[in-house]
């Protein structure tokens, strides 16, 4: 006899999640202020913004408040999101290589550090944290651009920038105070993202 319950499928051990919408996808930085809140003010990064270093984007809020430590580490009490254009990041996904070797994926180790010297992309995966910032099973996207996927990221995919270090700070307090369930009713709307394919089989 049925019980009138299902059970949630697991999740992949990788998998992109994100807040997105048909055109754009969400992803969080931390910056010190004197960078981070002329971004958020403007809607796009400043002079300041370093174009030619590798830059690393979050698609999750949580393991990027883990990396922030809810934005109290030195130089990243501002934490953004910035709203990119999907096309950008696929385009990205396309370009990318992942930042370790895998034995089967690559056919060898020249092989894979070939491609990593060649590719403006790197691929992380690290493990999603819950609510606490401890590890989960699963594992969540960390994107690192370089070149002039660096420069397209800050002056082209672009959509919009917003300041969510209250929102963070709001959320940690209930953490704080054991009211979970009211935390978690903040957080940004994550689901699955329908990055290509042709990437994805190159990068999990």
């Amino acid at each position: 006899m049925s019980t009138g319950t299902t059970t949630a499928a697991p999740e992949p051990p990788r998998r992109i999640r994100a807040l997105h919408t048909a055109d754009t996808v969400t992803v969080y930085q931390a910056y010190a202020p004197s960078l981070g809140l002329p971004a958020a003010r403007d809607g796009h990064f400043p002079a300041a913004w370093k174009r030619d270093r590798m830059t690393w984007i979050k698609p999750s809020f949580l393991w990027m408040m883990y990396r922030c430590g809810w934005a109290a580490k030195a130089d990243q009490e501002t934490v953004l999101a910035v709203e990119i254009s999907r096309e950008g990041f696929d385009r990205a996904l396309r370009r990318a290589c992942l930042s370790h070797y895998v034995p089967g994926l690559h056919p060898d180790r020249d092989a894979w550090q070939r491609a990593l010297r060649h590719s403006p992309a790197r691929v992380q995966w690290d493990p999603e944290r819950d609510l606490h910032l401890r590890p989960l099973p699963h594992r969540s996207l960390q994107l690192g651009l370089s070149g002039d996927l660096a420069r397209a990221y800050a002056d082209e995919w672009t959509v919009a920038i917003r300041d969510v270090t209250p929102l963070a700070r709001k959320i940690h307090a209930l953490v704080r105070a054991g009211d979970d369930a009211a935390a978690r009713a903040l957080l940004p709307y994550e689901r699955p993202y329908p990055a290509p394919e042709e990437a994805l089989a190159q990068l999990c």
